[in-house]
């Protein structure tokens, strides 16, 4: 059995060796920094009710993926009835570098905007692919099977070229 002092330090290890992954979840789902410090604190605190459930036959990150979407799905879902919000793309898409054309950057921005479009499930799917994230892995942490991944990102590429084709005609 796990004391709290062992299980408190465990936690500490965890999130700060993965905390890229849920400053990127939080990015994804919420567009100001207040509710992503919000967003941040309860997915933190969803780790830590969960820690001592944890099964290690799963790659840490699987599961820190898997909670941190979860609660930033729940999260998005009740303050978007709140109020009307426009969520901006991934860290590494919002900052584009200044040598790049500008034609270069409408297109990424209209991507970051389409994405912010998608429905919760859509948007996390997206953001895993982007990370470089195996249909096994993205299978693993969504609860969906290889196939219905393939599937549904295939669908997303699909509506996202239409729309691109919608607005280049």
């Amino acid at each position: 059995m796990i004391n709290n002092k062992e299980l408190s330090h465990e936690f500490h290890q965890i999130i700060e060796r993965h905390k890229g992954i849920l400053f990127k979840v939080a990015k994804t789902y919420c567009l100001n920094d207040d509710e992503r410090q919000d967003l941040l604190q309860e997915m933190m605190l969803q780790i830590w009710k969960s820690l001592h459930k944890y099964n290690d036959t799963f790659a840490i990150t699987t599961w820190l993926y898997r909670i941190s979407l979860n609660v930033a799905i729940s999260f998005y879902r009740k303050n978007a009835k709140r109020k009307n919000l426009n969520i901006p793309l991934i860290e590494e898409l919002a900052s584009i570098q200044d040598e790049v054309n500008t034609e270069k950057q409408e297109r990424l921005a209209l991507l970051e905007k389409f994405i912010s479009e998608l429905n919760d499930i859509d948007k996390a799917l997206t953001l895993l692919y982007l990370e470089d994230k195996s249909y096994i892995e993205i299978a693993e942490i969504m609860g969906l099977s290889v196939t219905n991944v393939g599937t549904k990102l295939g669908r997303i590429r699909d509506k996202l070229k239409m729309k691109f084709l919608q607005i280049n005609s």
